[in-house]
């Protein structure tokens, strides 16, 4: 498969933009989300930053990989490597710092407050009594009622509203939904996109309607380019937002360097550059103002949640400098 190395030449940014999302198929149950999106973004808007018992803030996580379809009724597909772990970890620290969640996840990808179950089977975390009654051994019984009690909170007080995705096509436009609706929220709200989003896409008209015969021999395939949908975010779905985007190399020569490249093209408030052989253990933080590292303090710990601390304090302090021109401009 190769590339249009054209794409959608001479076209703005904005023009490829709805090119896509002319294109592609609806998404299922639109109304329904759009209604949710609405209600968990009303019930917050005005408790977001009045500190107190009201809201730090509320973030847009986007966490897991797109696939992109190969067929519309798909058998195939191209996908890209995540697991959710960051975005699922994230979430847990942004509901414990104050702030509501929107969760935008892969299907199948890991869950807040989930993430210690074991991969081959969450049998492995119950057993049976006596009386043939569901336990939980007690060697896991402290996590499990911990994790218990954390999720029904954020769910019982409406904290965390989960929206899952599992295509390139898919995910675009809760992230369009999602940013739209949040507007509202001005410098209050703040988008944390950690998902692995697809460079490359085969354009709804373009693709097979059924099963690609393998008996025809070698499959050609041209892959259109996504729209770079951060640009697009940053300047009209939400412009007031505080954007933390994500940059996974595995060449880490050319990691940082293409960090900065996105912070000043995209317009985002701050990069996370990671490499893949180490994504778990260190990651580093760009901004206008220099570059901050952040490891994993030992081998149980996470280390989203030292940069969810981090995030949130810059957070708190770009909202307090805007106020503070604010009123400058307004005294």
């Amino acid at each position: 498969m190769a590339a249009d190395p054209s794409g959608a030449a001479g076209r703005s940014p904005e023009d490829e933009a709805a090119a896509f999302f002319r294109s592609a198929p609806p998404l299922r149950g639109l109304d329904r989300v759009a209604g949710e999106l609405s209600g968990f973004v009303a019930r917050h808007s005005a408790a977001a930053g009045r500190g107190g018992g009201g809201l730090a803030g509320v973030v847009c996580i986007t966490s897991g990989g797109t696939t992109v379809p190969l067929e519309q009724r798909c058998v195939r597909y191209i996908d890209n490597f995540s697991s959710g772990q960051r975005g699922a970890a994230s979430t847990e620290y942004f509901l414990k710092a104050g702030y509501a969640v929107i969760f935008i996840y892969r299907r199948g990808s890991k869950q807040p407050y989930c993430r210690f179950l074991p991969e081959d089977s969450f049998l492995d975390f119950f057993e049976l009594g006596e009386e043939s009654e569901i336990k939980v051994p007690d060697s896991h019984a402290t996590v499990v009622k911990t994790a218990i009690s954390n999720y029904r909170k954020a769910i019982d007080e409406g904290l965390l509203l989960k929206l899952p995705f599992t295509t390139i096509f898919e995910y675009l436009q809760l992230l369009q939904m999602a940013s739209t609706a949040m507007s509202c929220l001005g410098h209050h709200g703040m988008f944390y996109l950690a998902a692995a989003v697809s460079d490359f896409y085969v354009p709804w008209e373009s693709m097979a309607k059924h099963k690609i015969e393998s008996a025809s021999g070698p499959l050609n395939m041209q892959l259109n380019q996504v729209p770079k949908m951060l640009f697009i975010l940053r300047k009209h779905w939400d412009p007031s937002a505080f954007c933390v985007s994500f940059k996974l190399e595995t060449d880490p020569d050319i990691l940082l360097q293409k960090a900065e490249v996105a912070l000043r093209k995209y317009g985002m408030n701050v990069v996370v550059a990671n490499e893949l052989a180490n994504y778990k253990d260190v990651v580093v933080m760009v901004t206008g103002n220099g570059r901050t590292t952040v490891r994993r303090p030992g081998k149980e710990d996470d280390v989203e949640e030292q940069l969810i601390d981090l995030l949130v304090k810059m957070h708190s302090e770009h909202i307090m400098q805007l106020n503070q021109d604010h009123h400058s401009c307004t005294g």
